[in-house]
């Protein structure tokens, strides 16, 4: 059963004041000394109280609130993962808080449990992350989705990496590419990690080296890929794994402004199928996640945690990983001949 979560009436008892003092503390109100305000403030960061906002239902103890956790509003990951949230959400009468983490994510944990939501889809999590169980142990259903953490004490929904990155290697190496190289995901996540993993794995098997030279670990952002491959062109690869689409338009530029054609010189595969991989312009060969389907099992399995209420037993964690597939676009060409 979840933890009773602290009250104020424990932070008055800590404090040495009474519970209305609390509030008009917490809420920074003139009137109360500063002494007793930093005096309440310690008790309840002692304790781990978190003030409870208005907006629950008083007949059910429910908000219709769901939040979903994402990097940044601006990325064309987070904007295809919010529309179909919100989608799935709207459709279910369910109201959809965005909520980006300012760094690590267990900053948002006021935020998430101060009895304003009914569950939370996090997006961000990190393989250090201590948020999912502190959202356990104070009952607040939530669920995993694109990343995970070991032994998740909560259900999670993401697609089968170690299967895509090799399904990306396997792409490569049927095109006859022997030099390789790679700008995986940060190694602190589970995506970076399972990807580099599967990559690897198919490369090993099929006796092709990937030294380190030939890599890179770094954020899902453009600018990394930009920068990372104007760095390994100095290697002369005539191939690159991207951990991302993002990363991999990022990628593209570099080559570009190279001048290095894709494939012709270069051969380009990235992962997720955003929509912007088959803009006209990029054409990227890639490994397609279905982020729709993706989010819609993720919000079912929230929706019916949430539905069972936290004075029932709720069903064990459940782990759902999603089939990946390659999509053959322009940017997959032949080993040119003189580097076979």
């Amino acid at each position: 059963m979840p933890e009773r979560p602290p009250t104020s009436h424990d932070v008055a008892r800590l404090a040495g004041v009474s519970q209305p003092t609390v509030s008009r503390a917490l809420r920074d109100e003139a009137g109360v000394s500063e002494a007793t305000k930093q005096a309440v403030r310690a008790a309840a960061e002692q304790l781990g109280y978190i003030p409870i906002q208005r907006g629950r239902s008083l007949s059910t103890s429910r908000s219709g609130q769901i939040a979903v956790v994402v990097h940044d509003l601006a990325t064309p990951f987070s904007l295809e993962i919010l529309q179909a949230a919100d989608a799935v959400l709207h459709g279910a009468g369910q109201r959809m808080l965005v909520l980006t983490p300012d760094a690590a994510d267990e900053a948002l944990a006021p935020r998430l449990l101060d009895g304003s939501l009914d569950g939370a889809i996090l997006t961000t999590t990190m393989l250090d992350s201590s948020l999912p169980q502190r959202l356990a142990r104070r009952g607040l259903p939530f669920v995993l989705l694109n990343r995970e953490v070991d032994d998740a004490p909560g259900d999670v929904c993401v697609v089968d990496n170690v299967a895509g990155g090799r399904l990306a290697a396997e792409e490569l190496l049927a095109a006859g590419h022997r030099e390789i190289a790679a700008l995986f995901g940060p190694a602190q996540t589970s995506t970076g990690r399972d990807r580099e993993a599967g990559f690897r794995a198919a490369l090993a098997e099929a006796g092709v080296a990937l030294p380190e030279r030939r890599t890179r670990r770094g954020p899902y952002t453009f600018a990394f890929g930009r920068a990372a491959t104007a760095a390994l062109l100095e290697t002369r690869p005539t191939a690159l794994f991207c951990g991302d689409d993002v990363v991999a338009i990022g990628a593209y530029n570099a080559l570009l402004a190279r001048g290095a054609s894709v494939p012709g010189d270069v051969s380009l595969i990235g992962f997720d199928d955003l929509s912007l991989a088959a803009w006209d312009v990029f054409q990227l060969t890639t490994v397609r996640g279905d982020l729709v389907r993706l989010m819609r099992t993720a919000a079912e399995l929230l929706l019916e945690r949430i539905a069972i209420g936290s004075g029932r037993e709720q069903p064990p964690p459940r782990r759902v990983v999603q089939a990946v597939e390659i999509v053959r676009r322009r940017t997959v060409g032949p080993a040119p001949a003189r580097r076979r």
